[in-house]
């Protein structure tokens, strides 16, 4: 049992809850109670996020691609460092980094994670004889850790828009759609020890490392779970596929593909007017990762008008650079500022920003990873969160500007208790495996460093 002095239900705030947790979900709230004994008492109870885009061996590399090259910096630069990291990982270190990864996540307050997979190979692309070995040390990692996962191993077949060939630094990722294919069967067999809230999606890297017929035979083969895809994140990106589709990707991809409510296209920094539009209507996800999206330089995404148009949208660490979810909600409305000079830009009409982020990534997070959470209510998974309102960065607000306080005042720090599908994981603001996991951590990297 749990007992929240205040709590955020599906129906708007209610005080003295009291949540009957069993295999895994909300079996019970009841409403207006006083803790009993046994009860894990929190001081405010909310639907806690899932961190929907995560490439985890990249929090590895945080530091270490901060300093100025010759000429200008940017993406394609910063992708050329990361492709000589993976050369080095082992599946020892993959996992001890997952792990860790992991935990950040959910002493920063997320329940789960989509963890967007491409690295299968060993160096040089010699393919293991178990083609799911990374995948299944990325699955041993969330059973460690408890966290809720969506995994979502990539289909990564070309170098660059025009079936470019794979470049050296890419040898690890790459597979043809039948091998591909053998891959996810191999990673679903490695789920199954994990818990029942666990989901196997796929992931085609982007239009840029696929084919349109690719793409096709991936979703034939895939009728059902997650469809994760990066979109437009560069304007190089965009340029090259529309010099080779005929298309931008948006506009290519609302044309050509299925997009519906299992689709999450990642970043979709560069879009028109129109193609947001598209997309906020299709009922896909936006996925985007504000932090790792600035670290990059990518630019921001046209947040006012495709909420205008009731978009659905979640957040993610995508490079783990700086695991936050306080910091990727409130780098979302801040971008939007800094582009348009203006204040409180992501919202619909009149109202409080921070609810309309944390509630809409809430829900988009648990839409995009397949999971049946984003809100409390009875029946719902028992993906929860509890923060500390007597925080000085909250103690002065009220119960109607607590989440705007939290988006942009508060530290992670107010993160005090954390379930995954009912696994109590995080209890006073600290994850039950944290010297373990991170002891780990630090033996993976001190190797990884030295092989460098």
């Amino acid at each position: 049992m749990i007992f929240a002095k205040r709590a955020l239900v599906s129906d708007g705030w209610v005080l003295g809850a009291r949540l009957t947790l069993q295999d895994g979900k909300i079996a019970q709230i009841d409403i207006g109670q006083d803790a009993q004994a046994g009860d894990v008492r929190v001081d405010t109870l909310l639907p806690a996020l899932g961190n929907l885009h995560s490439h985890s061996f990249q929090r590895a590399m945080a530091g270490m691609t901060e300093h100025r090259v010759t000429g200008r910096d940017n993406f394609w630069t910063w992708r050329d460092l990361m492709y000589r990291f993976t050369a080095a990982l082992t599946p020892e270190q993959t996992e001890a980094i997952a792990a860790q990864v992991f935990l950040e996540m959910q002493e920063a307050g997320f329940a789960s994670v989509g963890e967007f997979h491409y690295m299968h190979h060993q160096p040089g692309g010699m393919p293991y004889a178990d083609l799911a070995t990374l995948s299944g040390r990325i699955i041993a990692a969330a059973k460690t850790s408890g966290i809720g996962l969506t995994h979502l191993p990539v289909l990564y077949s070309y170098g660059g828009a025009g079936q470019v060939a794979l470049e050296h630094g890419q040898a690890r990722f790459g597979n043809d759609v039948d091998t591909f294919l053998r891959l996810v069967d191999g990673a679903k067999t490695a789920m199954r020890d994990l818990p029942d809230d666990s989901i196997l999606g796929v992931a085609p890297h982007s239009l840029r490392a696929t084919s349109p017929d690719e793409l096709r035979a991936l979703i034939a083969a895939r009728p059902e779970g997650p469809i994760h895809m990066h979109i437009a994140e560069q304007p190089k990106e965009v340029a090259d596929i529309e010099a080779w589709l005929g298309a931008r990707p948006v506009d290519w991809a609302l044309a050509e593909l299925p997009l519906d409510a299992r689709w999450c296209l990642i970043h979709a920094t560069h879009m028109t007017d129109a193609e947001t539009s598209g997309l906020a209507l299709s009922g896909a996800v936006a996925g985007l990762c504000p932090v790792t999206e600035a670290n990059l330089g990518d630019g921001a995404f046209n947040g006012p008008l495709y909420l205008n148009e009731a978009g659905v949208f979640g957040v993610g660490s995508d490079s783990n650079v700086s695991i936050s979810l306080t910091e990727e909600l409130r780098m979302l409305e801040y971008s939007q500022r800094l582009r348009d000079l203006s204040r409180n830009v992501m919202v619909a009409g009149a109202g409080s920003v921070g609810e309309t982020l944390y509630c809409g990534a809430a829900t988009g997070s648990a839409q995009a990873l397949g999971r049946d959470a984003g809100v409390i209510a009875e029946g719902r998974l028992a993906d929860l969160v509890a923060i500390d309102s007597s925080d000085p960065t909250l103690c002065a607000l009220g119960t109607d500007a607590l989440l705007d306080g939290l988006v942009f005042a508060a530290k992670d720090r107010v993160v005090r208790d954390v379930w995954s599908a009912g696994r109590h994981c995080v209890r006073d603001g600290r994850h039950v495996a944290h010297e373990e996991i991170t002891a780990g951590y630090r033996k993976a990297i001190r190797e990884l460093t030295a092989a460098l």
